[in-house]
């Protein structure tokens, strides 16, 4: 082939390369910097959409459940009863679950959650003859990866009982609105007799009657691992891991909540108890703490939407 020939083709294939360089440039150009006209479509068309309930844009968000191709619109009804739930903030943005009656956050090195949300009202909470907890199983949480999972394995043979966060109670409307209630990622080891059976259910009752004088009840429910001065005068964060998964035995479980009265005014109460036997004649309000106390040992912020200075009332007294 003459050096003629040669020169010619490759003039060729730099005009085709220097062309589809330049037609792709300009393309992109026009998806960065839209003409006039462009510009109003861009426009009709995002008044297509409608807005929806704001969700963390940081961390990661979950759907706990698959939703069927085959209705479409659950996936809207659960956007809106999470932003329902979380009206008043989230109180930390790591690994959130969204199930269709509360959510939760789940920290994948203790294997259980930061924090469970829920919210409450009258009508969620009340006997519903439809709703039977008996029917519901203690499962893994398969949204979460198998290598953070807690199993039913790891509480059989440990002493504690699997204590739920967002209590069945809570959550009466439907039959799988409580069954959610039983993926072990809404569990915490608990100890059983004399706290999980009787004075933490004191205080799932106690939120749970809070409905009648309330119209809504927001609730916030997590563990947390308190230090403990040892022998040597020094401080240490030391807790128990049980089963083949090392999932963490909290030392100590909070509720922090808030309530809206009829005439549109919000109260605040906060508790932490310690995850041991308690004496039952011990009153509810020995474990009032102030919220503060505990934003600092669960480094979360709660309800953080609302100045505390609009609060009504803290633990009862009048801010």
């Amino acid at each position: 082939m003459s050096s003629t020939n040669v020169m010619s083709r490759l003039l060729v294939l730099s005009s085709v390369g220097l062309g589809g360089y330049l037609t792709g440039t300009y393309l992109e150009r026009r998806k960065l910097f839209p003409s006039a006209g462009d510009y109003v479509n861009v426009r009709a068309r995002a008044e297509e959409f409608c807005s929806k309930p704001g969700l963390p844009i940081f961390g990661t968000v979950s759907a706990a459940t698959p939703i069927p191709a085959e209705s479409p619109s659950s996936a809207l009804v659960n956007v809106s009863r999470v932003g329902q739930i979380m009206k008043y903030g989230f109180p930390g943005l790591d690994n959130i679950r969204s199930f269709d009656d509360y959510v939760l956050s789940y920290d994948r090195r203790t294997r259980v959650a930061h924090w469970v949300f829920e919210h409450m009202t009258a009508e969620t909470v009340k006997h519903n003859d439809a709703v039977d907890r008996a029917k519901s199983d203690f499962k893994p949480d398969e949204s979460v990866h198998p290598f953070f999972r807690s199993l039913n394995t790891d509480y059989k043979g440990s002493g504690f009982d699997r204590g739920h966060l967002a209590a069945a109670g809570n959550h009466r409307r439907e039959q799988k609105h409580c069954d959610q209630t039983f993926f072990l990622s809404n569990m915490a080891p608990q100890v059983g007799v004399g706290f999980n059976r009787d004075k933490w259910n004191d205080l799932e009752r106690y939120v749970r009657k809070l409905t009648k004088h309330y119209p809504n009840v927001y609730c916030c429910t997590g563990p947390l691992y308190l230090p403990r001065r040892e022998n040597d005068g020094k401080l240490y964060v030391k807790y128990q891991v049980i089963g083949a998964n090392n999932v963490a035995v909290p030392t100590h479980f909070y509720k922090v909540l808030v309530m809206e009265t009829s005439d549109g005014r919000l109260e605040m109460e906060s508790y932490v108890l310690p995850n041991q036997k308690i004496d039952n004649e011990t009153p509810l309000t020995m474990f009032q703490v102030p919220p503060e106390t505990v934003e600092r040992a669960a480094g979360l912020l709660f309800f953080d939407k609302i100045s505390r200075n609009k609060l009504a009332k803290i633990n009862g007294k009048k801010v």
